[in-house]
């Protein structure tokens, strides 16, 4: 029988203050952990959701040094699970901005893969509006790492973030991945319309597994984010769904469900514009 893995996505309403919101994520790591999650996800800003969007650039943390990436990389040697931290706020060039990063962990809480968001969103509606250029610089790589939990299965692992998911032409450029994350803080407004169906669609037009943690409620901010952590299947079958609040999602990757897909629907295999 083909090993699966077991993958978690984190579900949070962040608050204005760092410790509160490294507290409550280390809770909901422990309590993916004990359901078995090889792989733990947590949501973009899971760190800060600041009172104005010049909070993230005060608390910005140099590469490789700072307490957001010391308290992911003890909680993965802890918990011995792959931690995907998405995301936190990197120095950039510019003093005024960040870069919005995810870094993954492995089990010994070792640094192997570091995701810069590429696509900035801007959205204006009425009163609601957005404009994440003012302060977060883009990234320009693509990022993948390979997942691969002792006795488990070999996963290769696309990392993208929040508005990403509307550019399917990220996907494309990376190396045919098996899983694809999308940590998030969608707005309520956005999500309702859109979040589900882009997701699904990623999934099917990759013939891979996403898994999306997201931002669910009502934050201190004022910002209202729309939640739904999902995991989707190949064939686009959402396995979990967590409305809003905080909390977490579970599911197994099938290896062999990945493979009968792309099989039965070797559209991966036909494409012909690149």
């Amino acid at each position: 029988m083909t090993p699966t893995a077991r993958v978690a996505a984190v579900q949070m309403v962040s608050t204005t203050r760092i410790d509160d919101n490294l507290r409550d994520a280390a809770a909901l790591i422990a309590e993916a952990v004990a359901a078995g999650a090889q792989l733990v996800a947590l949501p973009e800003y899971f760190c800060l959701m600041g009172r104005s969007d010049t909070d993230k650039v005060a608390a910005r943390e140099a590469d490789g040094r700072g307490p957001i990436q010391d308290f992911l990389a003890a909680q993965a040697s802890r918990h011995r699970i792959w931690l995907v931290g998405g995301t936190l706020p990197l120095a950039a060039a510019e003093e005024q901005r960040v870069m919005n990063s995810v870094l993954v962990y492995d089990p010994a809480g070792q640094r192997v893969a570091r995701y810069d968001k590429i696509h900035l969103f801007r959205f204006t509606k009425g009163e609601e509006t957005y404009d994440e250029a003012q302060t977060i610089a883009p990234g320009s790589q693509v990022s993948t790492f390979l997942f691969a939990p002792d006795g488990g299965p070999r996963l290769t692992v696309g990392l993208s973030v929040c508005y990403d998911l509307r550019f399917p032409e990220l996907y494309r450029a990376m190396p045919r991945p098996d899983l694809i994350l999308v940590p998030a803080a969608f707005t309520a407004t956005t999500g309702k319309a859109h979040w589900e169906v882009l997701l699904r669609a990623r999934a099917v037009e990759n013939l891979a597994y996403v898994l999306a943690p997201a931002q669910g409620g009502r934050h201190e901010n004022g910002r209202a984010t729309y939640g739904h952590s999902m995991l989707i299947d190949p064939w686009g079958a959402v396995l979990a769904d967590r409305p809003e609040g905080a909390g977490v999602v579970f599911g197994d990757i099938d290896p062999q469900l990945i493979a009968s897909c792309r099989a039965s629907l070797p559209a991966l295999e036909h494409r012909i514009l690149c």
